[in-house]
């Protein structure tokens, strides 16, 4: 990273000076981190829940699939194509969950379905998945940051953004990653040929569903091209929601942006309280379903404010894109 001249970090940081000290408090330490009993209290996984909110999501999603089917209209199939945008964010995020470790207490259980119910379904390696992703979360910004092309360079200029999102919009940058990851079947690893194959056989088992189901062409146009498209345009708009154009620092408010979170983004962009992703930064061993209240704690000890919060998404997405040409 050090050698490419074109990346350039931290051109929407904040300046240090203008960072909220926090106030003396039984809650949260001056770095954010909760003091002990808090932190006990809100590390703990509600595994129950968990499985409740897996189930449900694999309720929901075959349920847009059958009443697509059985509506059998234009608007009906568009909605479902839009609504699994919308899908594919939250295996993402339920699968970044278990890359955590915060899914389920049992771990067993934990890596099990973060592999084979939300991370293979969607062409991922959670245990892949989690080594870069630790990697990240040990040193946003640093030498072994593995998403740098994701957040460098902000901001820029909005016909800049636009080219980007439409690579997105196209397939083009799904495209390119898919063909990257199936080089992987020429790899000397042994584990990652392995790993393919396990995501192949999810796969086939997807088609035969469909096939059965008498919806064959479902799986490539309802499942893998929303896939392609729509889940890359967001996760483009909500990586650079969470680092973009932010740099290294041991302060996580001048590495990680704050967004006051709404309903609607919440539904279809940020799903599963990812959108609370300061708080998630400052305590990376913190279950989803508590980040809301983390955050809340940090707003009423002083660590966030909003001086230092963008109100939404649309005000943030318009910095990163505010640069001159």
């Amino acid at each position: 990273m050090a050698g490419n001249t074109a990346v350039r970090l931290g051109g929407m940081a904040l300046d240090p000076s203008v960072l909220p000290t926090v106030i003396e408090n039984a809650v949260i330490a001056p770095d954010g981190r909760a003091l002990p009993e808090i932190r006990s209290e809100l590390r703990r996984i509600p595994s129950v829940r968990n499985a409740w909110t897996v189930f449900w999501l694999y309720g929901q999603t075959i349920g847009l699939f059958v009443l697509a089917a059985y509506l059998n209209n234009v608007i009906t199939w568009v909605i479902t194509f839009l609504l699994m945008g919308r899908t594919h964010a939250q295996f993402a995020s339920l699968m970044h969950e278990s890359a955590h470790r915060t899914l389920f207490r049992h771990k067993g259980a934990n890596d099990w379905v973060g592999n084979w119910l939300l991370g293979y379904p969607v062409i991922t390696s959670t245990p892949a998945y989690r080594r870069v992703h630790m990697a990240h979360h040990k040193k946003e910004f640093g030498p072994e940051e593995p998403d740098i092309p994701l957040y460098a360079n902000y901001p820029v200029t909005r016909d800049s953004l636009r080219r980007k999102l439409l690579r997105d919009a196209t397939g083009r940058t799904g495209l390119k990653l898919l063909r990257n990851q199936i080089r992987g079947f020429q790899s000397p690893d042994a584990r990652v040929r392995h790993t393919l194959w396990k995501m192949v056989v999810v796969q086939i088992l997807m088609i035969a569903a469909f096939t059965a189901s008498g919806y064959w062409w479902m799986y490539p146009v309802m499942w893998v091209l929303p896939y392609l498209t729509l889940w890359r345009v967001i996760n483009r708009l909500r990586s650079i929601a969470e680092h973009g154009g932010l740099r290294a620092d041991s302060d996580r408010r001048i590495t990680t942006h704050s967004v006051t979170q709404h309903a609607i983004t919440n539904f279809y962009l940020v799903p599963y309280k990812i959108g609370y992703h300061l708080a998630h930064h400052v305590d990376a061993g913190v279950p989803f379903r508590h980040l809301p209240r983390y955050h809340r704690y940090l707003r009423e000890n002083g660590y966030v404010t909003s001086s230092i919060e963008y109100p939404t998404y649309r005000s943030l997405w318009k910095a990163v894109s505010g640069a001159t040409a």
